[in-house]
């Protein structure tokens, strides 16, 4: 049976407050650096084969503090990044749905396939975070692994474990430091824990 820990990583600095931070390379703040101490206690005593995480800084200090103290491999994968918000990058979201209120609602309206100017849609998203998925994770074979990722990332993730529809991928809440726990039996993969942040 595989297992995997599907982690987001812990809250950013504030300059990400109300903004949107796709691949803006914001650090984690002190809170959530602890968020992710907190989390990683939780989970010392469950063996880890390998921890797989984004190059964006908050990724990967997320797997840096979850990989302490273990003799484990961590692998860093691009497409594991959080959307590409394009022209949107580092904008507050008022001043997106003041200045572009058309191109706003559309997003609202179509979250699935709506790009910003110069970015990726949940679809594009989705498309090159589940070819990492499909060939790291599905073909694993027995063991446990984490993926320290960010919140569109794993939503993306559990539509496709869930079999749900991308365009209702915000009905998932994926709080930071957050854990998802999928299973891998004879009859396919289950969730067997979603978005919780205790044990």
């Amino acid at each position: 049976m595989c297992t995997v820990l599907l982690i987001r990583h812990g809250e950013v600095s504030e300059e990400g407050a109300d903004r949107f931070i796709g691949q803006t390379d914001l650090p984690m703040s002190e809170d959530g650096e602890g968020e992710v101490r907190v989390l990683a206690h939780r989970l010392e005593r469950i063996p880890l084969d390998a921890i797989y995480c984004s190059d964006l800084n908050r990724s990967r200090r997320t797997a840096e503090l979850l990989a302490d103290g273990r003799a484990i491999p961590l692998h860093v994968q691009p497409e594991l990044r959080e959307i590409d918000l394009g022209a949107w990058e580092g904008l507050p979201r008022r001043e997106v749905a003041e200045r572009q209120p058309a191109d706003y609602e559309k997003r609202g309206r179509d979250i699935e396939h709506f790009r910003p100017p110069g970015g990726e849609s949940f679809a594009d998203l989705s498309a090159r975070v589940l070819g990492f998925w499909r060939s790291a994770i599905e073909g694993a074979g027995a063991g446990t692994v984490a993926v320290a990722a960010h919140a569109g990332v794993n939503r993306v993730i559990l539509c496709h474990v869930l079999g749900m529809p991308l365009c209702n991928l915000f009905r998932l809440s994926q709080h930071p430091a957050c854990l998802d726990v999928i299973e891998w039996k004879r009859g396919g993969p289950a969730v067997r824990l979603l978005g919780t942040t205790g044990m």
